[in-house]
């Protein structure tokens, strides 16, 4: 079988990894792929973004399946125009992605099924959205409508920053199309967890629960990122929290879409928001993997993979099983100087041969140029091993950070941390 993986980063080049372990699996090409993946021989990177170049090389490649890891082409309807030349592909429709490429229609969604979620009200006039501010306080929550690559979330603590935000938005326009509307939400309080599963628009197959760092610095300081760290399983997640996700988020979710008439397919992420008191809500959907939570889920995966994908992808998720390694796995991220605000870019990167057990190097920010492995992105690479306990996954992701080296590279130290403290 040919699989087409369509993204560039680290929670790409793990998906392409685990697909390629599959014995049904011959041929795994990445879209554009980057440095990892380029030297990979078992993968190939096809220099490709459009979704219709991506279509017309599906069908002369004769890919089997193809999986789709980042929501920029899920929100251009790259499954809808897939589907239409029938094309095998792994993703929900244009429509069904709405949950996550406009935060209004998501909020709509969870108000009119009743699943748990912040207050909100939705501005398209600054003004309006200034005396909403003002009523309500802070700290509050401003969030772009649309796609701002991580970057539309505002959590102000201060009334300035939270007028700041609208101006930013709405005034200043620098979200463009994607903050020409604001949702505005009530300020949560508790711990995030990340709950992910598949689905074929009927049956759903519940992930491994896993947990992420936002936060650049140490002890969640400094500014948010698109995520320094992750490990699965989190222990926040405890069997009564599961159930409670599962009965008041995800099956109210699915059946919501269907009802909807918007039947939902593929990887569905819930970003959730759990108290001291046991209550969850929902912050967030993605329709896709989260990274780098993606890398420590897929490392403590057994199952085949790709029969998983391609079950859902052609209807019959209902005669799957799913198996995970017992142990947990760990992801750091390691930064480039200047991120998140200015990452600098075309620093080499230098990667010893010492290989750690039951530790991998994912590539997110990287490009192979002049036979040299630089760094692209903001976020380079993800640190990934598994291990007995929290602390011991730690310990060898770390041990394996200290075989890497590049100008700036900036990681935390402390990821994981919470873990440790629930255990």
């Amino acid at each position: 079988m040919k699989v087409l993986v369509i993204g560039s980063g680290g929670r790409e080049h793990a998906m392409a990894w685990k697909l390629s372990q599959s014995n049904k699996v011959n041929s795994v090409f990445v879209a554009p792929g980057n440095g990892g993946t380029h030297l990979n021989p078992k993968f190939k990177n096809i220099d490709l973004v459009d979704i219709n170049l991506l279509a017309d090389f599906a069908i002369e490649e004769k890919i089997d399946l193809t999986v789709i890891g980042p929501e920029l082409p899920l929100s251009k309807g790259i499954v809808d125009l897939f589907r239409s030349k029938h094309l095998n592909i792994f993703g929900p429709t244009q429509k069904a992605a709405q949950l996550e490429s406009s935060k209004d229609f998501a909020k709509d969604f969870m108000y009119r099924h009743k699943i748990p979620t912040a207050k909100y009200k939705t501005f398209k006039i600054p003004d309006e959205a200034h005396r909403y501010i003002d009523e309500e306080g802070a700290p509050i929550v401003i969030k772009a409508d649309g796609l701002a690559s991580g970057k539309g979330v505002i959590v102000a603590m201060t009334l300035k920053e939270a007028h700041d935000a609208i101006d930013f938005m709405l005034v200043d326009n620098r979200f463009g199309d994607a903050g020409a509307k604001v949702v505005i939400e009530e300020f949560l309080e508790g711990e995030e967890a990340s709950f992910m599963v598949i689905c074929d628009g009927k049956t759903i197959l519940p992930l491994a629960t896993s947990q992420d760092h936002k936060r650049l610095l140490d002890h969640d300081m400094g500014p948010n990122t698109g995520g320094m760290g992750a490990y699965s399983p989190a222990p926040i997640v405890t069997d009564e929290i599961y159930s409670k996700v599962m009965k008041e988020i995800i099956y109210p979710t699915i059946h919501g879409m269907a009802n909807d008439g918007i039947p939902f397919t593929g990887f569905l992420y819930a970003g959730l928001m759990i108290t001291k008191k046991g209550e969850v809500k929902t912050l967030e959907y993605n329709c896709r993997m989260g990274d780098p939570e993606t890398q420590p889920i897929l490392m403590r995966l057994k199952s085949d993979f790709f029969e998983m994908l391609y079950k859902s992808s052609t209807g019959h998720l209902d005669s799957t099983e799913i198996e995970w390694d017992k142990r947990t796995a760990l992801a750091v991220v390691l930064a480039s100087e200047g991120y998140p605000e200015a990452p600098k870019l075309n620093d080499e990167i230098h990667i010893e041969d010492r290989v750690i057990s039951d530790s991998y190097i994912f590539h997110a920010g990287t490009i192979f140029r002049d036979n040299k492995l630089l760094t692209s992105g903001g976020r380079v690479l993800a640190v990934t091993a598994l291990g007995d306990s929290v602390k011991e996954a730690q310990s060898k992701a770390y041990e394996t950070i200290n075989t890497v080296k590049f100008n700036g590279a900036q990681y935390r130290k402390d990821i994981g941390f919470r873990a440790l403290n629930n255990n």
